[in-house]
């Protein structure tokens, strides 16, 4: 889905959809409090507040590299949003697709054994026999499964929205009743709607932490020589576009895809087509390049350049401080 225009504002349909979020949100505050099964070993859940992206899988990704320096040996836990996944499997990837996983489960398996489940339960039992601690990519939500340390993560930019809840804004649940099923809040880039959500999180009680999203600097130098054609079907997709110009990249042509988009091959020959008519180099991210794979012609792969980023956390020692949090590993049976 892409972010309707109007959860950023407070009249309007927001105000018109007001009472509907306010019943969605209490409901989906009530189910948050629901106590859930414990797994065999810690879990680390990295979700949001809001509907859209916010950056969780780099996060996941920068907190298992974390957890692994510390002597832990993570393996991530996701749903498979957008696959076709009904029983919990080890990401191959050797063999497995995004139509099978998700694209984010493509993503975090090239750094560490990564299950996919809809059950989150029974996914958790099998990422416990690959690894010493489980971190789970989205769920904030979900109280199947019991977190012990719980990270919500804040695009700078954007925080909260217009503070209303689906469908009247982006908040999951009321943000009150959301921090207080948190212990940190993760704040990625600068911007006063998320200061205002740090200020609120610190008052609550969690910690907060900050971090920054960094393009390969080697990417960022080869798209510097051309003018480019920009692409992404991802949360945010100005945030892509935004990281490219502030690089000093010639973002000459952009488009805007839903989150999650599955192109078709129609879109493949349409972006490339564009892209090569009006001497532009096309580029998208590393998870929207996941799914177009599987519908690019031979060759085509090579005319697209693909911008990675990395989640670089400016506090180290705080990260540290809070991972210290997590519970030992319990003794296996």
């Amino acid at each position: 889905m892409r972010a309707p225009a109007f959860w950023r504002e407070t009249g309007g349909a927001a105000l018109l959809l007001a009472p509907l979020g306010q019943v969605y949100g209490a409901l989906a505050a009530r189910r948050m409090a629901r106590a859930g099964e414990r797994a065999d070993v810690p879990v680390l859940c990295v979700g949001n507040f809001t509907a859209g992206g916010a950056g969780k899988t780099p996060t996941a990704i920068a907190l298992a590299d974390a957890l692994r320096a510390l002597g832990w040996r993570p393996a991530f836990l996701s749903r498979g949003y957008g696959g076709a996944v009904r029983e919990p499997i080890r990401v191959d990837l050797s063999r497995h697709t995004h139509q099978l996983t998700g694209d984010e489960p493509l993503l975090l398996a090239r750094h560490a054994p990564t299950v996919v489940s809809p059950d989150r339960v029974a996914g958790a039992k099998l990422a416990a026999a690959l690894g010493d601690v489980i971190v789970m990519d989205d769920g904030l939500q979900n109280p199947a499964l019991a977190k012990d340390l719980r990270i919500a993560v804040v695009d700078g930019q954007y925080g909260v929205g217009n503070g209303r809840c689906i469908p009247a804004g982006p908040l999951r649940a009321p943000l009150a009743a959301q921090l207080g099923h948190v212990e940190a809040v993760l704040v990625i880039g600068e911007g006063a709607p998320g200061a205002e959500v740090a200020r609120q999180a610190q008052a609550a009680g969690a910690t907060v932490l900050h971090a920054d999203l960094t393009p390969d600097p080697k990417a960022i130098a080869a798209l510097r020589r051309d003018r480019v054609f920009a692409f992404a079907g991802i949360g945010r997709p100005d945030k892509m576009f935004d990281t490219l110009r502030d690089a000093g990249v010639t973002v000459a042509e952009q488009r805007a895809f839903p989150d999650h988009h599955r192109f078709t091959r129609a879109d493949a020959a349409a972006l490339l087509g564009q892209a090569r008519t009006r001497k532009l180099t096309p580029v998208t991210t590393e998870k929207d390049l996941v799914r177009l794979r599987d519908v690019l012609a031979p060759g085509e792969e090579r005319m697209l350049r693909v911008l990675p980023v990395r989640l670089a956390f400016r506090d180290p020692a705080a990260l540290t401080a809070l991972l210290a949090r997590l519970p030992p590993v319990p003794a296996r049976r």
